[in-house]
């Protein structure tokens, strides 16, 4: 059984190394919050610098859609692999999914909900001196 600092690095890690397989480089910062059965996954620094033109070049409310489009459909494609990586952390199934990216900020959420909180041990604390 492992600790929730053990499950929310493992779960940075997976997604670190889904960023760069699928989407062609990592985030420059990952945190990921286990709050209950809910798996909160928070991705800054995400956007491809073709990415970042597409936005730039276009009007900015159709480069911005464009971009959500084809992350929403490739998070969509990749979900079973992605949903596969946060059982085998968790220990738990994920019933669903939920994803959104600023375009402005190059910021991405990540929220799986689980069919039930993981268990979890408590972390070791240091004893006082």
């Amino acid at each position: 059984m492992k600790t929730q600092g053990e499950i929310e690095a493992a779960v940075c890690d997976g997604m670190s190394r889904f960023e760069q397989e699928y989407m062609g480089r990592g985030p420059k910062d990952i945190h990921a919050h286990l709050i209950g059965d809910l798996l909160v996954v928070r991705l800054r620094g995400v956007l491809t610098a073709a990415e970042q033109q597409l936005v730039k070049a276009f009007q900015p409310e159709k480069g911005r859609d464009l971009l959500k489009q084809v992350r929403t459909h490739l998070i969509e494609t990749a979900r079973p692999v992605m949903e596969a990586m946060v059982q085998e952390i968790t220990g738990v199934t994920a019933v669903s999914l939920h994803h959104d990216i600023s375009t402005a900020t190059g910021e991405e959420v990540v929220v799986f909900t689980l069919a039930e909180s993981p268990l979890v041990r408590e972390a070791k604390r240091p004893r006082p001196a």
